[in-house]
């Protein structure tokens, strides 16, 4: 109970991101995603743990971005419910990927990226902001559906609908995070 309580400005924006990340991890699984590649970073990290605990979302660690939506593909090819969690410069690793195997087989995944660089972006750097600045139009140059996600409201109805989104385009689907999830 002591946490719930917190004095501390750093337990305040814990209790936050921990209940961001329960919720985001509960919305995947109410979305049916059953498995899951992931490079870990910094804005989201909250939600390995919890979902390391959860035996209904399958985790895969992998070395790049890249090499993440290749593996999300081959087991969204095998039935699958698949998620890809990474950094917004991610998306600029996994480009190749995502035009050769994602978009040419139709293969539904949803991407969970960490909008590094936005204009929301609390932890936002000199490093970060100017890949962020060009997210979207790199997303619109792919043909890719995002959405852009600024708070928790609606968070499991938002998820939800991405991934009803990303099996009617038979397609990937991005779920940009910024705002509340980068204190």
């Amino acid at each position: 109970m002591e946490a719930l309580s917190g004095t501390g400005a750093s337990q305040g924006v814990e209790i936050v991101e921990t209940e961001l990340a329960s919720r985001l991890v509960n919305g995947l699984r109410l979305a049916g995603i059953n498995f899951m590649t992931y490079l870990p970073e910094t804005r989201l990290s909250q939600i390995l743990p919890i979902m390391r605990e959860d035996s209904s979302i399958q985790l895969a660690p992998v070395a790049s971005e890249a090499e993440g939506v290749s593996i999300a593909a081959g087991a969204a090819l095998g039935g699958k419910q698949v998620a890809c969690y990474m950094e917004g410069t991610g998306v600029y690793v996994s480009t190749y990927a995502l035009l050769t195997v994602a978009e040419r087989f139709g293969v539904p995944m949803l991407l969970l990226v960490s909008y590094v660089g936005s204009l929301s972006d609390q932890r936002n750097s000199f490093l970060y902001v100017r890949r962020g600045t060009r997210m979207i139009p790199v997303l619109e140059a792919l043909g890719l559906e995002y959405h852009v996600l600024y708070d928790g409201e609606n968070l499991e109805t938002r998820i939800k609908d991405a991934v009803r989104m990303m099996h009617a385009l038979k397609l990937p689907v991005v779920l940009l995070f910024t705002g509340e999830f980068t204190v």
